[in-house]
């Protein structure tokens, strides 16, 4: 019996290509798709790469979150690389490689690929045709009000007028789900993990707006933040829809605007490809979504230091990693405000915590030994708001050396916490006060120090980051994650990961915390930490045990103490 790939490369011939491209993302582009294209063919289950087959070889290009999972999962059939070598390939060179132009942009493509080798568009996608992973779901989208959202959709229609007025243009295709679910303040579930509602949106320098989706998942929105039935068009029409409109000149987002809509635009209409301004807009939390956060940590901090205490205190049977991971989530559905996880949670102790994007199942998945360190990220969405919050802990004493690599990540995520902004204003510059300390022994990992994140949307949003290359200023009302961390190849993981948000006081600019979880002192060698270190440690327990204390029982409420 053949298998996908033999399947695939059958195709080529019909089609007349040289290979296929396979990339993680769906036609939304979003993080978190129910359908997953790249796992089908190349069984990596992370949450970035991109394969190329070959008539004889495959390629698998991912970031370095994913070294060892890559390899595990799909090392024996494809030649891994970081995703950076995949930029004008010349593995590839006078091949022609086919795509499915409804999954990539045309800038993807001028950057990879163009140099060295043809592409062809295939209006069909090859996978599908192999295992088609058609997901129904017909949840309609809900819609928030301004209470919870801080801000009417007639307020964001006035920035976006603005910007197309400043820009010359007469329209914006808003091509990402996430950044519709802003300007219309509504949600959806057609995301494992994210509330995005899958649509998309067309907005007129005139305010007029125009919502393409299933019209049968629109029927909750109608007659609510300024959607009228008549401005829902239904996804099949969306062509003939823009012949309707008049006017010239179109803005698209270059980022996720997919080669097969920009084709359909600009048949009828002058475009400008620009980064939606929309992603911008929405990184700057107002008063009000800062608030929810707030209190989505406050009940995200309890269930988590609930199930610290139970698992370091109580639980004294030998259980998995999965079973660790089902407990947490027990803790966190005690709350009616809980919907579901932010991603996948990550529960890896020893060798497995190594791994960075880690993902423990059921009958596959280690007993977490009392010598191990044990490495947990994981988040929820709440109503309303989203957390992401990572511990590294241990059941036993550790040896010094392991402290002090553990206590040189912490530096760095303190170092984070108490930038100066006004000094240090982009993620480019944090960046290297996270690794200062790291990089004295020769140490460092293979990630960004920290991503931007959504209000009770995208775990993961942009254009905000901690990074080596972002240089994105930061402003009053983002929130980042600070998640400096090390990893040693088959031994053990650790990271440290608070939410922070940019709060400004009188003349000052600085990170305030949201997570509310404390952080393991059995791993930390005090004697590295300055008198400056450990007074932060200390004022942030506080404010968690003031914070959290009042819905603990009285055994957790005295071991929360003992951090003080």
């Amino acid at each position: 019996m053949k298998n996908r790939i033999e399947i695939l490369r059958d195709k080529f011939k019909k089609y007349k290509i040289d290979g296929y491209i396979v990339p993680k993302n769906d036609e939304y582009f979003t993080e978190y798709s129910k359908i997953n294209r790249l796992k089908i063919i190349s069984n990596f289950s992370g949450s970035a790469g991109l394969a190329v087959i070959l008539k004889k070889k495959n390629f698998l290009f991912t970031d370095g979150r994913y070294s060892i999972q890559s390899r595990q999962e799909s090392g024996s059939n494809f030649k891994i690389f970081d995703h950076e070598k995949v930029i004008n390939c010349k593995l590839f060179k006078n091949l022609t490689l086919g795509i499915d132009p409804k999954l990539f942009t045309y800038n993807q493509i001028q950057k990879c690929f163009l140099k060295y080798n043809k592409i062809k568009f295939i209006y069909k996608n090859l996978i599908d045709e192999i295992k088609n992973e058609k997901v129904k779901n017909t949840i309609p989208f809900f819609s928030l009000n301004k209470n919870i959202t801080g801000e009417s959709t007639i307020s964001k229609l006035n920035k976006i007028s603005k910007y197309l007025k400043k820009n010359n243009s007469d329209y914006i295709f808003v091509s990402a789900p996430e950044n519709v679910a802003w300007v219309l303040n509504i949600r959806g579930k057609d995301s494992p993990n994210s509330p995005v509602p899958n649509s998309r949106l067309i907005i007129s320098k005139t305010k007029k707006l125009f919502l393409i989706s299933k019209l049968q998942k629109c029927k909750k929105i109608i007659n609510k933040n300024g959607i009228e039935y008549n401005q829902i068009i239904d996804t099949t029409n969306f062509s003939k829809m823009l012949s309707s409109l008049k006017g010239g000149k179109f803005i698209i987002d270059e980022n996720s605007c997919s080669i097969f809509l920009e084709d359909i635009i600009k048949s009828k209409f002058k475009i400008k490809k620009k980064s939606d301004p929309i992603y911008l807009f929405k990184s700057i939390k107002n008063n009000t979504e800062i608030k929810n956060t707030i209190n989505a940590h406050i009940i995200d901090g309890v269930a988590l230091t609930k199930f610290l205490y139970w698992i370091k205190n109580v639980n004294k049977k030998k259980i998995t990693e999965f079973e660790a991971q089902e407990k947490l989530e027990k803790f966190r559905k005690k709350n009616k405000s809980y919907m579901y996880p932010s991603f996948d949670t990550i529960a890896g102790s020893g060798k497995n915590g190594a791994i960075v994007h880690y993902r423990a199942e059921k009958d596959k998945c280690r007993i977490i030994n009392k010598k191990d360190i044990f490495l947990c990220d994981s988040g929820g969405q709440y109503k309303y708001g989203t957390t992401d919050v990572t511990r590294t802990i241990c059941f036993s004493e550790q040896p010094l050396k392991i402290k002090n690599i553990f206590t040189k990540v912490l530096k760095g995520h303190i170092a984070v916490a108490t930038t100066d902004l006004k000094k240090d204003n982009t993620g480019k510059k944090i960046d290297i006060r996270a690794r200062k300390f790291l990089r004295q022994s020769n140490l460092d990992y293979a990630h960004g120090t920290g991503h931007g994140v959504g209000f009770f949307l995208n775990v993961h949003e942009g254009p905000q980051s901690i990074s080596k290359l972002n240089e994105v200023k930061l402003s009053e009302g983002m929130i980042l994650s600070n998640e400096p961390g090390y990893y040693k190849k088959n031994k053990f993981g650790m990271r440290i990961e608070n939410l922070v948000f940019i709060k400004k006081s009188k003349k000052n600019i600085f990170f305030e915390n949201l997570t509310m979880v404390p952080i393991e002192k059995d791993l930390i060698n005090t004697k590295l930490l300055t008198i400056h270190e450990k007074n932060y440690l200390f004022k942030y327990h506080l404010n968690i045990y003031s914070k959290i204390s009042k819905y603990l029982n009285k055994a957790e409420k005295k071991w929360l103490a003992t951090f003080i």
